[in-house]
This record gives C-alpha cells, structure tokens and sequence, in this order.
C-alpha cells in the first residue's frame, strides 16, 4: 500500500505553507503576505505515531497569476486534490467567512474523501468562537489551530491519523493489473491494445489522434487478468487546438496516475521529441514503474541495431537508466508476451517488502564503503531505515541532519538499494527524515548506523557498493 497523501488546499492568503511548515516542523514552503508565492506543489513526509502519510502544499484557488501561470496552478492543485486520502481546507479566523472561501468549498462538494476545516490564525482561546460562522460551509470537522502560537498541532494531526485510509497488508495473491499504454500521437498505441485483446476494440487509423480518450480493455494472458488502459496520443499544449484534445491530455496523466505499471511507447521510424520527455517527466514525478517501448521494430531489424536504441534511450533518458527497453511489433504480437510477462516482474517488485532488519543491515554497509561528506565539521550519522509503503516502495532514513546529504550521496544511497533489494527496476522513494538521538527508537531499530570513514579506494562511488 502506497503512503496516505493529505493535500492541504485553500483560498490565497489563509496561511496554507505556514500550516504546511508547522506541521513539518521544517520551514520548506515560502511564507510571505502576497498572494501567489506557493504554484507548484510541494511535499514533504510527516510521521504521526505509528504512521507515515504525505502533506502536500498547493496554490492558492482562485487567483490571477501575474506570471499567466493561473492554469497551471489550477492543474497543481487539480492533481493533488484528485490524489488526497485526507484534505485539510485552511480558512483565515482573522478575516472571517470569504466568498472565495465558499467557491473552494464548491469545488470540493464532488470530492468523496474526508475534509478537515482548519481554522488558521485563532491565536487565543476566545478567537474560537470566531470561527463558527465557518460552519456555514457545510464540509469537514473544525478544529481551530495558530501555526504562531502552535496552537492545537497535535489534535489536528490526530484528526489526519484517524481519517487516514486503514493500513491493509497486501495479499499474496496478485490482483488485476492495470498497464497505461502512453505516447506520442501515431505511434501504435491502439493496435497494440487490440493485439492484446485480441479484438478490433479500439479504432486504429494512420490520422494521428483517433484515440480521444483513455479507454480500459480487459484481458487475460497465462491465467492473468490484466487492464490495458489505452490513452491519447500527446503533443505539445501550443499545439492543441481542441477542447477535446485539452482534455485529452488530462484523461492521459489521470491513466498514469491510475497505472500499476506504464509503457511508455515509441516509434522505431522518430526520434525522441520534447513531448515524450515531458510524458516521461510526468510518470517519474508519479514515481510508476516504466518499460519503454520501441514499436514498429519489424520495419527497421537490419537497419538500426537494437543496441544502438538502448544507448540513445539511455542517453535520452539517464535518471531512469533502471528503467527495462523492450523492442515490438504490435501488429504482428511480436514480443508482445514477453512485454508482459516483464511489466507483471516490475509490478511485483513494486508491491515487495523488505525486512527492516535487511535493509538497516545494507544501509550501514554501503555508509562503511562510502560514508557521506563531513558537514558543518561533524560526520552525520543515520540511526536507522525502514520501509514505509509499498507502490512505490518508500523507505525512510531516519539521521541526524537530512540536509547532511546531498543529492549525489542520496543517488548513491538508491542505487545501493536498487542492486541488493528487490526494486531493480522500479522507481523507490526515499526519505531522510531528523530524528534525535535522545528519540525514543522502537527495539528492532535501536542499533545505530553511524557512518565510519570511507575505504580506501580510488573507484567511483556507485563501483564501491557493499556485497551483502
């Protein structure tokens, strides 16, 4: 089961990133009394108990932008509303009922997942009273907190906990798996749907943009059940110039975010262009699972030889060079079985769960083969890892200082765990999270990581991994 999500949504001004950084207790979002700061969302993991879920920042609703960006701050918010498990709608005490807090609450009375109304700014006791006229709105249980005066943190995250999704251990029978077969316009997403349904369920045309939405086919393949879920064809937004193909492209993302796994389509005849890597973009900021997908390979076998593909992909693509490359006829059903029998292996290693033992144990020797870099004059230490979730796996560092880290060494990190977990390859999420070393730490996770000096060798990284 992947981590809960909580998307924290809102009118401009209410004090949505102050919210957002009292409950991280980190300050990550830009607090500022101008309208507008927050446009892309941000998220960050907070741990509640015995519990993990994601908080996820969003823009303010109704706002013009300066920037011409209000479309895009609309689809942020959109996309994190959509994912939510738990919404907290943030009103402001001070300012009182809004009529732009009354067109939020419109836009959430579709929306079936639990709603807490956080009263911001109530920061005395007799400002509670303040906040009733918010019962007005008709949505969510009402808790008044200050983020200045940390009024109420606890009881609100309580009230998270307990609208949470119930934690349900994943069965060792494999349920219906859902594949999202995305790409550029013409490049045989359909005729391949149909190969696999072994059907004309879907129009196949040469006139690029006959799928206009995305449709689910079900199948079976060895016994397995399986959801095809064809989408549009995409391009770039300065091109589109239809309602239909608008919309389209939203159905597309809302596949992807569906999808157990996503095949991500070429054509053997094109290059990659600019729209394949932001489809790309899109699936990894989603953290899905990918085969990338050379189609139409009978009409080039002699011509361009397979390897040269791979490098160009790899190229193309470096962050995902985990990511498998398949070669098919769509057509024909050319290496189609194969094609599915690879994505039902990465759809399994998404679902795995490691022992926490396991990997504490992996941790500290790839921190003895390749200790992190001295920071602020200390060595910073990780206490212990564990995983949270699965969907995409999720493991949490729990260290001293997670800003101790940078980017190079946290790659290092994901590729020790790519070579010796069972998410070879599948994206893996992972999270530094600061833990005191006088924090009570459960039992089975006491015994320190602490990183020691490096061993001696002049190799790069990643060729220094432990050999457990």
């Amino acid at each position: 089961m992947a981590v809960a999500q909580v998307a924290i949504v809102g009118r401009p001004n209410v004090g949505k990133s102050s919210v957002f950084n009292w409950l991280a207790r980190r300050r990550l979002a830009i607090v500022d009394d101008h309208e507008g700061v927050t446009r892309d969302r941000l998220t960050t993991l907070i741990e509640s108990g015995d519990r993990f879920f994601e908080l996820t920042d969003t823009g303010g609703m109704g706002i013009v932008d300066v920037d011409n960006l209000s479309e895009d701050v609309a689809h942020q918010i959109e996309l994190a509303i959509n994912s939510a498990d738990v919404i907290l709608l943030v009103v402001d005490v001070q300012t009182g009922l809004m009529p732009l807090d009354e067109t939020v609450v419109e836009r959430l009375r579709g929306v079936e997942r639990p709603v807490i109304l956080v009263a911001n700014k109530a920061d005395q006791d007799h400002q509670d009273v303040l906040a009733e006229e918010f019962q007005k709105l008709g949505r969510g249980h009402l808790i008044c907190v200050s983020t200045t005066q940390n009024r109420n943190r606890d009881e609100l995250l309580n009230l998270i906990a307990d609208r949470l999704p119930e934690q349900i251990d994943e069965t060792p029978e494999q349920p219906q798996m859902k594949i999202a077969i995305v790409g550029r316009r013409n490049v045989g997403k359909s005729t391949f749907v149909n190969t696999l349904a072994e059907s004309d369920r879907l129009i196949v045309s040469e006139v690029p943009g006959t799928t206009r939405d995305s449709v689910d086919v079900h199948f079976e393949m060895d016994g397995q059940a399986f959801i095809a879920i064809d989408t549009p064809g995409l391009r770039k937004r300065k091109s589109q110039r239809t309602d239909l193909e608008f919309y389209g492209m939203h159905r597309a993302q809302r596949s992807i975010r569906r999808a157990d796994v996503v095949l991500m389509f070429f054509d053997a005849s094109e290059s990659i262009s600019k729209v394949d890597k932001q489809l790309i973009g899109y699936v990894t900021e989603n953290y899905k699972p990918v085969i990338f997908v050379v189609n139409k390979w009978d009409q080039h076998i002699g011509k361009v030889p397979t390897d040269r593909w791979v490098r160009y992909i790899k190229s193309q693509f470096p962050t995902l060079a985990y990511a498998p490359i398949a070669f098919i006829t769509g057509q024909t059903g050319k290496n189609v079985k194969a094609l599915l029998n690879h994505a039902s292996m990465l759809f399994k290693q998404s679902r795995q769960r490691v022992q926490t033992a396991e990997i504490n144990r992996l941790v500290e020797l790839a921190v003895k083969s390749h200790a992190p870099p001295i920071y602020q004059n200390r060595r910073p230490k990780i206490y212990y890892a564990t995983q949270v979730a699965t969907q995409p796996p999720t493991i949490v560092l729990m260290c001293n200082e997670p800003n101790a880290y940078p980017n190079d060494y946290r790659r290092y990190l994901l590729s020790v765990m790519r070579d010796y977990l069972p998410f070879s390859e599948v994206p893996i999420k992972l999270y530094l999270q600061k833990r005191s070393r006088e924090t009570k730490v459960p039992t089975k996770k006491r015994k320190s990581l602490a990183a020691t000096a490096p061993l001696e060798s002049d190799e790069d990284p990643k060729h220094q991994a432990p050999r457990p």
